[in-house]
């Protein structure tokens, strides 16, 4: 499987392990979907596992209480969707790493309290989506930094 480019785990609740279908790894995977996964699957698919050369990561709807640590090198990551994950009460500074970022959704994580100072280091952000993120009290004055910013939606903050 290693020319395998994406993965679709959607709304996977059961599934124990993939190391059946994973003895070499997914050295070019480059999307991966998570969409409604049990944090469970999310965590046993996400750590340990190369993710240098993912583009796309959908954790949308995920009951994930924060996001997997190895998340960080993803170093060509270029979107991160996070739509409705509202078990995340925050976002590490670990994501100024995600050099290559061009769009974050966080729409719809009510429990969002605060974006960490780093997120003004994603100097290729074009996108901020963080709408209806109904507990999130400021920004952090960084986002001033992000100056390839095109859209920033703050609807229902």
């Amino acid at each position: 499987m290693e020319n395998l480019e994406g993965i679709s785990l959607k709304k996977c609740v059961n599934l124990p392990t993939l190391s059946q279908i994973d003895s070499k790894g997914f050295p070019n995977l480059r999307l991966i979907d998570l969409t409604e996964a049990s944090p469970t699957i999310v965590e046993n698919f996400i750590q340990g596992r190369n993710l240098k050369n993912v583009k796309w990561l959908c954790f949308k709807k995920c009951k994930i209480p924060k996001l997997p640590s190895n998340l960080f090198y993803c170093s060509q990551l270029q979107v991160l969707d996070l739509t409705q994950c509202q078990n995340l009460e925050e976002i590490p500074s670990s994501i100024g790493q995600l050099n290559a970022l061009q769009e974050l959704d966080l729409q719809g994580c009510s429990n969002l309290k605060k974006l960490p100072s780093s997120i003004g280091q994603l100097n290729a952000l074009q996108e901020l989506d963080l709408q209806g993120c109904y507990k999130l009290k400021e920004l952090p004055s960084s986002i001033g930094q992000l100056n390839a910013l095109q859209e920033l939606d703050l609807e229902r903050c």
